[in-house]
């Protein structure tokens, strides 16, 4: 049952590869925000703390975050968790591995989802979705058959979201670089570290990870 990080910046693709191992590994995707609505969703004893926290234009105290995932992990997870979002911080790094150590549990792989900054500028720049079903599009690699138009559902409701552009996704990728990219080196010095081509087709990618937590 391995416990897991996928690393990487803004836009590499983390999230869909979680989805992916939710469905085909039984894992269980441990995102901060998700668990943050929950918390409050549920009135839980911390869900309030935050609920008070969040009303007050406060951040979330990395110990409040710690304490949402033991309680999660205290359910349990057939397939093990992915850790999507956190740590980002060497500081909550080491409180992971604090919590890993109280718990008993152990992480396995620390996987990094390698990006060329250009390439994934240009990958997100060009995104855009059927406001309708969900379908995904791309200017370049994947446009509509008819402009304009959902391929799937025939809807003109097409998006993109305000955040996918050139200048917002580089201010992301500097705050990335600042705050979580040390954790690289951290965990490659701990032995814990794998790479994968995060900008190849969906996919491979898969396989990749796949690959990795095998040999886990």
């Amino acid at each position: 049952m391995p416990n897991i990080i996928l690393l990487g910046p803004p836009g590499a693709g983390k999230g869909t590869q979680a989805k992916r191992l939710e469905e085909s590994r039984g894992m269980v995707q441990l995102s901060t925000g998700d668990m943050l609505k929950e918390a409050i969703a549920k009135g839980t004893e911390l869900g309030r703390r935050v609920e008070g926290i969040m009303a007050r234009g406060e951040l979330v105290t990395d110990e409040i975050v710690i304490g949402l995932i033991e309680a999660k992990m205290k359910d349990g997870a057939r397939g093990g968790f992915i850790f999507d979002g956190f740590p980002r911080t060497l500081n909550q790094a080491d409180a992971l591995g604090e919590l890993m150590t109280r718990t008993g549990a152990t992480l396995d792989s620390v996987i990094e989802m390698q990006v060329d900054d250009a390439a994934l500028v240009a990958r997100i720049t060009g995104r855009f979705t059927c406001g309708n079903c969900g379908a995904v599009y791309h200017d370049v690699t994947h446009p509509t058959k008819v402009a304009g138009t959902c391929d799937v559902c025939g809807s003109t409701n097409l998006k993109r979201r305000a955040d996918d552009n050139e200048e917002t996704l580089k201010t992301r990728l500097m705050e990335y670089y600042k705050k979580t990219s040390p954790l690289i080196g951290y965990y490659y010095a701990k032995g814990q570290l794998s790479a994968v081509d995060g900008l190849a087709e969906v996919e491979a990618v898969a396989e990749a990870i796949a690959k990795v937590l095998d040999k886990a």
